[in-house]
């Protein structure tokens, strides 16, 4: 690999600052998804004062939070966490491809990794699947996301 190419994850939360949004739509949930990426970044050296956890009406709202907190630069990564099940409308789809598509566009604005784990699935077993599986749940996929990019971009940061 090239110079300051690391092929192995670093997942030292330490001194790194982390926010997480979260939908209460579908908190028995998302409340899960919240629990399992904040105990993640515990285990992997956050403290608990440098993580902020907001709670915003559903999914729809996670992207205008996600953005004020990338613009005030207080954050190291963000998690945006929820829960969208597709129901008899194109309305999930609608959610997801925008909201999606938001949070890009804001971790790009503003250079702070958006981890997305708004969870979009077909049915309720898909959604319990993917959510209420402690260590192997998309919470804790999005924590552990959030840390190694963060790690990233300030190994990229740190190199000029």
């Amino acid at each position: 690999m090239g110079k300051g190419i690391s092929t192995s994850k670093n997942l030292d939360a330490n001194g790194l600052k982390f926010a997480i949004v979260v939908s209460r739509f579908n908190s028995e949930l998302t409340d899960q998804l919240a629990a399992d990426a904040f105990q993640c970044l515990e285990e992997n050296g956050a403290k608990v004062p440098a993580i902020g956890t907001f709670q915003v009406p559903g999914a729809y709202e996670i992207p205008v939070v996600v953005n004020e907190l990338a613009k005030s630069g207080n954050y190291d990564a963000i998690i945006a966490l929820g829960v969208v099940v597709e129901g008899e409308t194109p309305h999930a789809q609608m959610i997801g491809d925008s909201t999606g598509t938001a949070l890009l566009d804001i971790a790009r604005e503003y250079g702070v990794p958006v981890i997305n784990e708004i969870v979009g699935t077909r049915n309720w077993e898909q959604a319990v699947a993917r959510c209420t599986r402690s260590r192997t749940s998309r919470g804790w996929y999005a924590a552990e996301a959030a840390i190694e990019t963060a790690n990233v971009l300030k190994m990229i940061k740190g190199s000029k």
